[in-house]
């Protein structure tokens, strides 16, 4: 025989509630700093946002929000937009970072793509990356006289079946004829020779068939550059090119050309790819001295004694090395190690952003020990 028992009660909320998401973060949380940071920065662009936006029609979701989104992305290595909303639906964090209520939903994915080229033709990631390293507080952290440049690369999203000749026979539309056996069909490259001047990726034509070096593998890909500041190794300026063996140097001497036209002279590390007559040649022409690692296996280097023999010289050479840990961390953490963009412009913009983003990272704790 079965006792009778009372029903469970159930928890029922409360008709009305108000969250504050200010007191649901934690006093000393790093967002907490990178955020003012980031205000700051986003109030100097008022006037760029406005440019892009017009005031007629349908009201647009506030770029600074779409900006703050796209950090918490990189900050978190969210792989793409439709978990990246996921995630602020739910996450009071991410919702107290882009400052939007608890009860406002997340926006549809498809905003990103939408508004991407809008923030693309403002060139907005340079500008932030500009806005945030102008700051009083940030620029006295920041080495005026002593800098490093390094390039890296940054796999396409193309596959290798889809470098193709560029004189091959084309559809009505210009895209290569099928060959029966779908997307992914099999292809046989054995003693086919292809190069950048014969072939073309049918998907990302601004890709280039690119290897670091002998006995590396040959891949489509671009090449993006950093130029950092020696002092605490923060990124000054960063562009993507296309992956060859001289863009990486003349990115160089244009990213170092700003700095130029101060008074004192200033010295600029790099490693031994560097080291080429031309290059020298050039910074020594912009009163730039040239800390480039010798290149001497089986040439004579253009880094001559008058360089080498400065105490200066080794300290470039060793704090240069610095600028791999921004590259590490902008292609790990922020999902650049290959690009989920496609053409040149898009994939430098994401570049550029992520730089920026990996200061902000950093700066909380150099702003902490330099007050």
């Amino acid at each position: 025989m079965f006792r009778q028992t009372e029903p469970a009660l159930c928890e029922t909320g409360q008709l009305f509630s108000y969250v504050d998401l200010e007191d649901r973060v934690r006093r000393d949380h790093p967002l907490r700093a990178i955020r003012q940071i980031v205000n700051d920065a986003l109030v100097s662009l008022e006037r760029e946002f406005a440019a892009l936006y017009s005031p007629i029609g349908r009201p647009s979701i506030a770029p600074e929000k779409l900006l703050r989104a796209m950090l918490l992305q990189a900050f978190y290595s969210i792989r793409s937009e439709r978990l990246l909303m996921e995630r602020l639906e739910y996450d009071l964090l991410f919702r107290w970072f882009v400052d939007i209520g608890i009860d406002v939903p997340a926006w549809d994915p498809s905003v990103f793509s939408k508004n991407r080229d809008r923030l693309l033709e403002g060139d907005i990631a340079a500008k932030l990356l500009g806005a945030i390293l102008s700051q009083p507080k940030v620029k006295r952290l920041l080495s005026t006289d002593h800098f490093s440049v390094d390039g890296t690369l940054i796999e396409a999203c193309a596959s290798m079946k889809s470098f193709k000749p560029k004189d091959g026979p084309r559809g009505d539309h210009g895209e290569p004829p099928s060959d029966g056996g779908g997307r992914n069909a099999e292809a046989d490259f054995h003693g086919e020779r292809r190069s950048n001047e014969t072939h073309a990726s049918t998907t990302d034509p601004d890709a280039r068939l690119y290897k670091k070096g002998k006995g590396k593998e040959a891949k489509l890909c671009f090449m993006g550059n950093g130029l950092m500041e020696n002092r605490h190794g923060l990124l000054v300026d960063a562009c993507l090119t296309e992956a060859s063996g001289y863009a990486e140097r003349v990115a160089a001497l244009t990213m170092i050309e700003p700095f130029t036209e101060r008074t004192q002279a200033i010295t600029l590390g790099a490693d031994k790819a560097y080291d080429t007559k031309d290059f020298v040649k050039d910074l020594r022409s912009m009163k730039v001295t040239p800390h480039v690692a010798q290149n001497i296996n089986g040439r004579r280097s253009a880094i001559d004694g008058r360089t080498t023999r400065h105490s200066g010289y080794g300290v470039s050479l060793r704090i240069r090395k610095r600028i791999e840990e921004a590259f590490g961390w902008i292609k790990t953490v922020a999902g650049q190690d290959k690009t989920k963009f496609r053409g040149r412009d898009r994939v430098g913009w994401a570049f550029t952003f992520t730089a920026a983003a990996y200061n902000l990272v950093r700066l909380p704790k150099l702003m902490a020990v330099s007050s």
